[in-house]
Parts: C-alpha cells; sequence; structure tokens
C-alpha cells in the first residue's frame, strides 16, 4: 500500500490534469471519472493541510508550564485565548493525558493502536499520521475536541476555574417522566464548556477554510456533541424512610469510556467523503452509497495497512505486539501480525487467588503463580 506522503502527491498531479472532469478524448464524459477527479482533487486539498494542525494537543507534553508563546502552531486567535485564561489553558493541557489514554484503550487490539513513531514522551504528538485525511485523523479530532468538553466541564464543577463553576440555570425546579423536582447539587455546565472549545479548538480551521479545515470541524463538532449526548440526570430522594416525595436533582456527564466508546463506534461507521461542487460542505464518495450525516465522522483518504513501521505515514507498525491466537478478531495473530507469524514465548505471572473474606472486614489472598504463552508479532523480514 503506497503512503501517505506519495498518495497525496500522487493525487494532487492528477487533480491538476488540464482536461475537465469526465473529459474522454475523442468520446462522451463519464460522470463516474468527473466524480473520481472530485475525488482526488479533494484528497489532494486534504493533504496539502498544515502539518501542526493538531498543534494545541502539545499542551499536553508542556503541563502546568504551558507558555502560549511556546506551543506551535497556534493562530492568533488561540493566542489569545491562551493568555487571557491561563488556567483553562493548564487544564486543557491535563485533559490531553486523558483522551490519549482512551483512544489507545479503544485501539489496543488494532493494528493502529493510536501510537506513532515518535516515542520522546510527548502526548499528544501524532506526527505525519495526521498529514493523511484518514478516518483514524478523524477519530483523533473528535475524541480531542470531546476531551477538551470533558476536561474544562468537570474542572468548572470542581471549582477550578475562575472563569466558570457549576450549571447557572439550574435553579428552582422542574420535572421530568417521574414528577417535580428541585434543582439541587452542582449540574455540569457542559454547554460553557462546548462553546469555549468550539472558539478555541476551531480558531485554526477557521481561519484556514480548505477541505481539510472543513473536514476536522466537522468532526470536532461530533466529538463536542458526544460529550452532551450521555449527560443524565441524577437525583436523591427526600422524605420518610426514603418514600421520595422531595427530590433533588443536577445534570452530571457519563464516565468518559462511554464517550470514547460512543466515537470507537463511529470510527467503524465513519463516511469517506469528497468536497461538493461549491467547495462549503461533503457528499458521498465514488461508490460510497452512504450519504454523510452532521453526526458521522468524515474522511477522504483510506488508511495505510499499518503493519509495517513507516515514516511518511506514522504507521510504528505491529512488530513486537502481543496477539491472541484463538481470537478472530482484529486481535488474531492472523490479522495483527499481517501474514508475517508471530513468536511466542513463555512468562510467569503472578495473580491474588484463594482469597477470603475475614469477618470483620478483611479479605486475605494468597500469591498464585502461573506460566502462560504470550504470542507477539514477528518483524519484517
Amino acid at each position: 500500500m503506497k503512503d501517505g506522503g506519495k498518495a497525496g502527491k500522487n493525487a494532487l498531479i492528477r487533480a491538476r490534469r488540464p482536461h475537465p472532469p469526465g473529459f474522454i478524448p475523442g468520446g462522451a464524459p463519464d460522470p463516474r471519472d468527473g466524480m473520481d477527479a472530485l475525488l482526488r482533487l479533494s484528497v489532494a486539498v486534504a493533504w496539502c493541510a498544515s502539518a501542526v494542525a493538531g498543534s494545541w494537543w502539545y499542551m499536553g507534553a508542556l503541563g502546568s508550564r504551558v507558555m502560549c508563546d511556546n506551543v506551535p502552531g497556534l493562530v492568533s486567535r488561540q493566542r489569545q485565548m491562551c493568555r487571557r485564561q491561563p488556567q483553562v489553558m493548564r487544564a486543557i493541557g491535563a485533559g490531553v493525558r486523558d483522551w490519549v489514554a482512551e483512544c489507545r484503550f479503544q485501539f489496543q487490539n488494532h493494528r493502529w493502536s493510536c501510537d506513532t513513531l515518535e516515542r520522546d514522551g510527548r502526548q499528544g504528538g501524532f506526527g505525519r499520521l495526521l498529514l493523511r485525511s484518514s478516518r483514524e485523523a478523524a477519530f483523533l479530532y473528535a475524541i480531542s475536541s470531546a476531551g477538551v468538553v470533558y476536561t474544562l466541564t468537570r474542572a468548572c464543577s470542581q471549582g477550578e476555574l475562575d472563569s466558570c463553576s457549576c450549571h447557572p440555570g439550574k435553579k428552582g425546579s422542574s420535572q421530568d417522566a417521574k414528577g417535580t423536582f428541585d434543582w439541587g447539587g452542582c449540574s455540569d455546565n457542559v454547554e460553557h464548556a462546548m462553546k469555549f472549545a468550539q472558539a478555541f479548538i476551531d480558531a485554526k480551521e477557521r481561519k484556514e477554510r480548505d477541505a481539510r479545515a472543513l473536514m476536522n470541524l466537522h468532526n470536532n463538532r461530533v466529538g463536542r456533541k458526544a460529550v452532551k449526548r450521555f449527560m443524565s440526570l441524577e437525583c436523591k430522594c427526600h422524605g420518610v424512610s426514603g418514600s421520595c416525595s422531595v427530590r433533588t436533582c443536577w445534570t452530571a456527564m457519563a464516565d468518559f469510556r462511554q464517550v470514547g466508546g460512543h466515537l470507537r463506534k463511529k470510527y467503524n461507521a465513519a463516511v469517506q467523503v469528497v468536497m461538493n461542487q461549491y467547495g462549503t460542505g461533503f457528499s458521498g464518495a465514488p461508490l460510497r452509497f452512504n450519504r454523510p450525516t452532521k453526526n458521522d465522522l468524515v474522511y477522504f483518504e483510506d488508511s495505510p495497512d499499518y503493519c509495517i513501521r513507516d515514516h511518511e505515514s506514522g504507521s510504528a507498525g505491529t512488530a513486537g505486539r502481543v496477539c491472541s491466537r484463538t481470537s478472530r478478531a482484529a486481535d488474531s495473530c492472523e490479522v495483527m501480525c499481517c501474514g508475517r507469524g508471530y513468536d511466542t514465548s513463555r512468562v510467569s505471572r503472578s495473580t491474588k487467588c484463594e482469597c477470603k473474606f475475614h469477618w470483620c472486614c478483611a479479605v486475605h489472598c494468597q500469591d498464585c503463580h502461573e506460566e502462560v504463552d504470550v504470542h507477539t508479532c514477528k518483524a519484517q523480514s
């Protein structure tokens, strides 16, 4: 499979052909050729996106020492917001580690494990992977956007930021399917976090306004909405013997694992698209029958197979990855190792076993040792 750089350059060359889309010398135009040309043009324009498109992600590497002028690639609007609200920027930087960890959890049994060639410890450094407008890039933009919303909402509720707190509109009384209740506690102010995340993260894309920028904006929005989707109403009952004659309720976010799982499903069902003729939106790619909705992740380019270590595409490869000899899913040795075979080693593991409860109140366990076979993918010969 061709790497991202060669594929993008070839697409760019083909997109610059002198004939109009669908032109066939000596024959009638074929409408499928027009769609093919449109797809190649969309890929070419997207491939030219900046190499530091996700530059704010490096705040995770800078952590509490984040200085707005030291983050590469921020546009003027982002730097202004950074200087104006340093507390918020530190929270965003700390949150990068959370969504990167969630990304790696969701793809731990996938050839692409949300890891890249960068091994210097930087959080959010996905390097050349972002140059390709693939479904992996779509997922990264969505989950990073969701991560910012989640982090800021939590920081507001916990009183860590001077600029926000609990939801100011959740006061007085309201009702749901179970009846009337009083607002109380601290409702998560997800709307404030979504508004800030949109203004900060989307600032760079709104300045670029090319095909890749529109793709990123779309996927950023999908990520933000995923956090709000799983907001729930939590209540506490008051009354004689827990009769629940009076309820105090508040809105709360779900665990971020639920958001990550939702976006993982969106990744599986992501829609390959091309730009429409006006350059304002998307339509389904040629030979694809499903049209994208506002809730779908969208991408332009096919992904590499991630089998081998490749600097051009940002693939870390699968050499040395643990696989399952009995699985038939993506973590099987057949799929994970890309047909290269695998090595088997026997390792000793220690686990807690024969646990017993002792009154009151302790659990005593023994240490059990077992020998297990571990299978790892062979390197490319």
